[in-house]
């Protein structure tokens, strides 16, 4: 029986392009990825943090890296990280992840922007970049991101990252800023469904959806095909309760030019909020490809607002992301792939049960166990 080769950093991260001329080269560029890798996963948030994470763990990092010239410093790996090729960077994270966890069908992958706050820099006048992540809700994966343009916004974005990833028989949740013809023909290219907040400014569309709604209650849905679901939950001093409506066959009246892609339904969210007292309604309108079952729509809305909790929290609370100062160049996206990378990496080691922060300290502390999390063996 033939062993399982070994799985190391290097097989999915060798094919990119080193930016230094050769006379520069003191370090070889597979050594300061991996040492950054494993020092994110391990609570760094910074050059100098990966440098002194380096010089600490230099004799197990000498098992596995040649490092021909020792630890490299912080300048060092911040001007490597500034000129890496971050479409290159992030392929190969793709790859990566690809090759750790299969995305199940049935999939709900939540598209969402943050903002990289420290990422300002006011001397310069450079505003905070912008990233769009997709999330596998259920896995619990980073799947993939792109930096949002400058002078552009999210629009733009999302369909770059829609190219980029693989999403069969997955349900794709985006808010409103994602309500776009062109968004909602990518997603349905690759055979995969969609559940979209709809805009206001979306032409008549949303005063259209808004009236059949309203209608349809009036009359208690009579003659249009729909179902209905309702969730309620208390704690901490509040008490929400949602109402779930889909209305399918809509075509004819909604979409009887077909200008929108495999437009099967729309939905309805109620959320009836009671908190200290004061009792809040909200309504928001969706358009989606599934079939009418309003469950599965409210399972989706929901893993696309866990988002915020699943993802968002973690890199800011457990990563810092919001606090890191790092600007310069491709540096901040090129960072941000290193918070996924460990975000993926840590969220899919099972064994020990604790949360991020914790399982960050194991890593730094326990060589073994961080080689685990690197599935190295």
């Amino acid at each position: 029986m033939k062993l399982k080769p070994k799985i190391t950093i290097a097989d999915h991260f060798s094919v990119i392009e080193d930016p230094r001329i050769d006379r520069t080269k003191r370090h070889k560029l597979i050594d300061i990825m991996t040492i950054a890798v494993c020092a994110v996963i391990c609570g760094a948030d910074g050059w100098v943090a990966i440098e002194t994470y380096g010089c600490a763990k230099y004799e197990w990092l000498q098992t596995f890296l040649e490092l021909p010239n020792g630890i490299p410093s912080h300048d060092t790996f911040a001007r490597v990280f500034a000129q890496i090729n971050p479409q290159q960077f992030q392929s190969c994270f793709l790859d990566w992840m690809k090759s750790i966890q299969k995305i199940t069908s049935g999939e709900v992958v939540a598209i969402d922007g943050k903002t990289l706050r420290g990422s300002y820099n006011k001397s310069s006048d450079q505003s905070a970049i912008q990233m769009v992540s997709a999330w596998a809700t259920t896995n619990r994966l980073v799947l993939g991101q792109v930096k949002v343009d400058e002078k552009s916004n999210e629009i733009t974005a999302i369909p770059e990252l829609l190219k980029v990833l693989e999403l069969s028989g997955c349900i794709v949740t985006i808010d409103a800023i994602g309500c776009q013809k062109e968004i909602v023909k990518l997603i349905t290219q690759q055979n995969a469904d969609y559940v979209i907040t709809l805009k206001k400014n979306q032409g008549n569309l949303y005063d259209e959806v808004e009236k059949l709604f309203k209608s349809g209650i009036n009359t208690g849905f009579e003659g249009i095909e729909h179902s209905t679901y309702k969730t309620e939950e208390a704690g901490h001093g509040r008490d929400e309760i949602r109402h779930y409506v889909m209305l399918s066959q809509i075509q004819s009246r909604l979409n009887p030019d077909s200008v929108w892609s495999n437009f099967n339904s729309v939905g309805m969210v109620e959320s009836v909020r009671s908190l200290n007292g004061e009792t809040t309604v909200e309504t928001h309108y969706f358009i989606s490809s599934l079939e009418s079952n309003a469950k599965q729509f409210g399972n989706s809305i929901r893993s696309h607002w866990g988002i915020e909790n699943s993802l968002h929290w973690i890199l800011d609370i457990a990563l810092r992301e919001d606090n890191c100062r790092i600007r310069k160049d491709n540096a901040p996206q090129n960072f941000a792939i290193l918070r996924h990378i460990a975000v993926n990496l840590l969220g899919q080691e099972k064994r020990v049960k604790r949360g991020i922060k914790n399982k960050q300290f194991l890593a730094g502390w326990d060589n073994n166990y961080l080689t685990r999390v690197l599935a190295l063996v």
